[in-house]
């Protein structure tokens, strides 16, 4: 089936006639074809890639770090999620059942513990880290994960100390995969952290503050290693959620020129409605409101993680790609928006969805 998106309007204003043959974007183009189905939104909608979020708990099956896919997903102008660790090697199967039955996208940093987050402190025991299960998974499910999950705090890892971090890059080396490493409170520091990440690695909830570990709690020595590992290909990813991301950490690191590379929401039930994360859009308008463009914003939210977690056919708005659009507008809306540690900011632009499409099907967000 063809179908017509027209007069689109693009993140920079100007308009194009979108055509969409089965689940692709065929052209795009100012000229107006006969085409059968035809699309229309309503004046001030801006199109873009569909958004895809690279830190999600998609997988509802262990309390409290659980979502349903289509609640976090396409409901709230999201295409693609990605878990980030809820699920390992054991419950891979049912998470993978779950989520090909979700209208959303979802794929999987896979836990490099295969219990995942049935317990919190998944790293304490080395003997749950199984390289052969965890192959088994990526040999099953290469189109589903795209990755693996280390979470490298003290309440995980138990006296392990940088062991779990060390066997995480030995598989990632192996099965050349990105790991994501999520930075929370030390033991381990950051700074003894940074040097095991390789090009493609993702440091996610990069603007936390936790007490003495984030990227200024030692700001010569973490600064050095942190430019280092960013020059040698390593991203850096927002990973808001309930306890992860700072106004004033992000706002001295817009000074100090460093820069994140994705905006996710670690969202789950939990913060999401109760806070202070609620849904992408709140967190891509935090962004707005921190003074970065929207051009930054969306690239952000598209692009680069499609760019991360190697998906060519999605973060494209062009002719060949998936047809996975987020259409959404900027209202004028004066509002005060927390930060993970209570800290306030003045929103006076909020980004919301108005619908998506996801292979071509398009639905109206809630």
């Amino acid at each position: 089936m063809r179908q017509i998106i027209k007069n689109a309007m693009f993140i920079n204003g100007t308009k194009y006639n979108i055509i969409i043959e089965g689940d692709k974007i065929l052209e795009i183009t100012d000229r107006n074809p006969v085409v059968e189905n035809i699309i229309s939104v309503p004046d001030g909608v801006y199109v873009s890639p569909g958004w895809i979020d690279l830190h999600t708990h998609s997988f509802p099956k262990y309390e409290p770090y659980c979502s349903h896919p289509d609640d976090i997903g396409y409901k709230t102008g999201v295409t693609t999620v990605v878990d980030a660790g809820s699920s390992g090697a054991n419950d891979i199967d049912e998470f993978h059942n779950m989520a090909k039955k979700s209208i959303t996208r979802v794929l999987s940093f896979i836990n490099i513990s295969s219990v995942g987050l049935k317990v919190r402190n998944e790293l304490a025991d080395l003997s749950l880290i199984s390289l052969r299960a965890i192959e088994k998974a990526f040999a099953k499910y290469p189109n589903m994960i795209v990755g693996l999950k280390a979470r490298m705090s003290a309440s995980v890892i138990g006296m392990n100390g940088t062991t779990p971090l060390k066997l995480g890059k030995q598989i990632s080396r192996k099965l050349n995969k990105p790991l994501m490493v999520h930075i929370g409170s030390a033991p381990p520091k950051l700074i003894d952290i940074l040097p095991y990440l390789e090009r493609g690695d993702i440091i996610t909830h990069c603007f936390n503050e936790k007490e003495n570990n984030h990227i200024f709690s030692d700001q010569l020595n973490v600064n050095q290693k942190l430019f280092e590992a960013i020059e040698r290909g390593v991203y850096l990813d927002i990973g808001h959620g309930t306890s992860s991301f700072s106004y004033h950490i992000a706002k001295k690191a817009k000074t100090e020129n460093i820069s994140f590379h994705s905006i996710s929401t670690d969202i789950y039930e939990k913060n999401q409605f109760n806070g202070p994360v609620y849904d992408m859009a709140t967190t891509l308008s935090k962004f707005l409101g921190l003074g970065y463009s929207l051009e930054k914003v969306i690239h952000s939210v598209t692009t680069c993680p499609a760019e991360i977690i190697n998906k060519k056919a999605i973060g494209r708005l062009e002719a060949g790609a998936l047809a996975d659009l987020t259409f959404f507008t900027i209202d004028k809306e004066d509002t005060i928006l927390e930060d993970s540690v209570g800290r306030e900011l003045n929103i006076e632009k909020r980004i919301k969805p108005y619908a998506v499409m996801i292979g071509g099907k398009f639905y109206e967000c809630r």
